[in-house]
């Protein structure tokens, strides 16, 4: 798929190529003081149309982008020094000591004297509204410029503080709502509204947007030009919209309990939920996410899944990487994107910290992620039915470990089959596709090409079993047997990071990787939940059965399931949408934000584990026994057939254990972890925050 040149970025460089090294083109705030061209006031720019757009232009540059990849005061999301919200979950661990993930959550000393992972302060929010409210203020005064042309970037405008508004939302509550420039952006700005204040600004903002904005960039004629792909849409402020909408009506504020025992000011005063449960709240998202759809629909279904051509794995891996990683994807209804590096790297400090020298970034998969992707029929992974004991194995320093097999006849089935076949065997995928584009496991070949025409993998299997070419001993020592773990490594939980990050061969792909903000995964699941919410149970599983079927799975519904009853059972079917979330939406904080707005304080809670894998051949004597060195060379090279059988051991991970590990869920020094605190310094200047509860 050919991809679009963006005009945001374009508008950059090419400011950047007018004015050349002597006159730095500007932006923001910076922009008011200087614009290209040389000194310039506020009448200047709003007396020039060009000055305008890039005064816009300037605005969708602070837009958050969660992929971390700079280090700098006024971005604290992007730091690759504090690391992601999806290290917060059950679904990864990080293994970088210096990192806040560790120091500060993991250790459990966060305090508000600290910005947290996504800042009120220091995360362009204010910088925005400040931006958006001078646009509104004086578009009328632009000359030369045609009424729908003000409309239009007004729209855009309105959709920006929206956004910025929507990251804030989940973990902070209700928030000072601006509709004027600030004269100081970002400090004093002013009390807080309460939490249905809040989400009716940014549904009212949405609703102004969007009868200005363009359905989709789809080329339709010149104005909509796939060149300003990367724009606010009418699509996306209606699915923006619905998602903020799903996100209030769920448990957390939309509830009759307060998640906080005790006196607390921010929960009296309505300012971290609703107050009270109100099941129209359900109803209200619902009729935004079939509006969404209905419009989808009258627009010739411009955003849809990116199927497979190819009903094999590849084919499925390719639809489902294609669809996250095109910015043109039909599946991206907003993206935002940064066009810095970091320091000397000339890349991405993500990408090039995610290698294999680096490994600071590195989401390392739980085991308690792998385990959640079913087996390729569909069915429900269970260690207990589906794996094996073995017996045991015994390290140099005396610990005993359980082995574990999951075998089909001779050989393996815990990620592939090997069927015997004359000169070998034969080899096929038996997990969820998802789960080898969400984590790399041992046996996947190494290069699966994002552009591949015939989408079929190549190369070296990876090789993350004890001693093998990717893990050597990151997990457990290859000799000694005993527990590794090591900090900045590759798999040092028996797994490696893959989505957005792919591997060494093909991580190269793309200097400028957007950020999926709304796709349609995820505008599907959360339909289903909000279906089954309105007790819509039926119609809610085949929302779920299509981002399942993209990928060669079976219903949800199927007989496998039977025990869940899920057509009748809510509860069941949620738990499931839950699940189906966290395959299908790895590393886009989804997970995060499912725990704090389903209250799951007992995902905080539980240990998590790795898993590490041994390689097993047969010796002389036909015994299986482990063989903890590479494939790739020697042995391959002298004819041996691929690693086919293994062995396993499952550990609690020691490396970052989390100071919330093995606590009660219910208590309020677990609950308090649900939202984040407000600064203390904003707080003590008196100008109207109120602290969120147990800060």
């Amino acid at each position: 798929m050919k991809k679009a040149f963006h005009s945001i970025f374009a508008m950059i460089l090419a400011g950047m190529a007018v004015t050349g090294c002597t006159d730095e083109v500007q932006f923001g705030d910076d922009f008011l003081n200087k614009a290209p061209g040389g000194t310039i006031n506020l009448d200047s720019i709003f007396a020039n149309p060009d000055y305008v757009n890039q005064l816009l232009t300037g605005i969708y540059n602070k837009q958050y982008y969660g992929l971390p990849y700079n280090n700098t005061e006024k971005n604290q999301a992007a730091s690759p020094y504090n690391g992601k919200l999806d290290a917060l979950t059950d679904l990864y661990q990080m293994h970088w000591s210096n990192c806040k993930v560790w120091t500060s959550y993991y250790s459990g000393t966060f305090s508000s004297k600290e910005d947290p992972l996504l800042s009120f302060t220091n995360d362009y929010v204010w910088e925005t509204v400040h931006l958006v409210s001078l646009i509104k203020e004086n578009i009328d005064r632009v000359p030369n410029m045609t009424d729908k042309r003000k409309r239009y970037i007004v729209a855009q405008a309105k959709a920006l503080q929206a956004y910025a508004y929507s990251l804030l939302l989940p973990h902070y509550g209700g928030l000072p709502i601006i509709e004027n420039t600030l004269s100081d952006a970002g400090n004093g700005v002013g009390e807080r509204a309460t939490f249905e204040e809040t989400v009716n600004a940014i549904v009212r903002w949405c609703d102004e947007a969007k009868d200005d904005l363009y359905w989709a960039y789809n080329g339709n004629d010149a104005e909509s030009s796939s060149l300003q792909t990367g724009r606010w849409t009418k699509a996306g402020v209606m699915a923006l919209k619905a998602q903020v909408l799903w996100l209030a009506a769920s448990p957390h504020y939309n509830t009759n309990t307060p998640y906080m025992s005790g006196a607390s000011e921010a929960i009296e005063k309505n300012l971290v939920w609703y107050g009270n449960f109100d099941q129209s709240r359900w109803k209200r998202a619902l009729d935004a996410f079939e509006d969404f759809w209905e419009e989808n629909r009258k627009n010739g279904e411009y955003y849809h899944l990116y199927q497979a051509t190819a009903k094999t794995l590849d084919g499925y891996r390719l639809a489902y990487r294609r669809g996250y990683m095109f910015d043109d994807s039909p599946e991206n209804i907003h993206w935002t994107k940064v066009a810095g590096i970091y320091g000397t790297q000339g890349a991405y400090s993500w990408l090039n910290w995610n290698t294999w020298s680096v490994n600071r970034s590195n989401n390392h998969p739980t085991l308690e992620y792998i385990e959640m992707f079913p087996w390729s029929d569909g069915s429900p992974f269970d260690r207990e039915k589906d794996m094996k004991a073995a017996g045991t194995s015994t390290g140099k320093d005396g610990s005993v470990w359980n082995v574990l097999t999951c075998l089909s006849g001779t050989y393996d089935k815990l990620f592939y089959t090997y069927t015997a076949v004359r000169g070998g065997f034969r080899k096929t995928y038996s997990r969820d596709p998802r789960l080898y584009e969400n984590a790399t496991v041992s046996g996947t070949l190494e290069n699966l090409a994002l552009q591949s025409p015939d989408g079929v993998a190549a190369g070296n299997i990876m090789e993350l079993w004890v001693g093998g070419q990717n893990a050597g001993q990151c997990v457990k020592h290859p000799t000694d047997n005993t527990l590794v773990e090591s900090l900045t490594s590759y798999c040092p939980t028996g797994f490696a990071a893959y989505k957005y990050v792919l591997n060494q061969i093909e991580w190269h792909r793309d200097p400028n990787m957007h950020w999926n903000v709304l796709t349609i995964p995820d505008m599907i699941l959360m339909y289903a939940e909000c279906l089954a919410e309105n007790n819509r149970l039926s119609d809610a599983i085949a929302q779920v059965d299509l981002v399942r079927a993209r990928v060669g799975m079976k219903s949800i519904n199927s007989s496998y399931n039977s025990s869940k009853q899920l057509s009748t059972n809510k509860e069941n079917l949620i738990e499931e949408i839950l699940r189906e979330r966290a395959c299908e939406l790895g590393m886009t904080n989804a997970r995060y934000i499912d725990m704090v707005r389903r209250r799951r304080t007992d995902w905080m809670v539980k240990p998590l584990h790795g898993m590490a894998t041994f390689r097993m051949i047969q010796n002389s004597q036909n015994q299986w026994i482990r063989r903890n060195s590479p494939y790739f060379g020697d042995d391959k090279n002298s004819g041996m057939t691929e690693p086919a059988r293994f062995e396993y051991e499952v550990f609690e991970l020691q490396q970052g254990k989390r100071a919330l590990w093995g606590k009660d869920p219910n208590s309020d020094e677990v609950k308090k972890w649900l939202m984040f605190p407000f600064p203390q310094d904003e707080i003590n200047k008196g100008y109207g925050l109120i602290q969120n509860p147990g800060w």
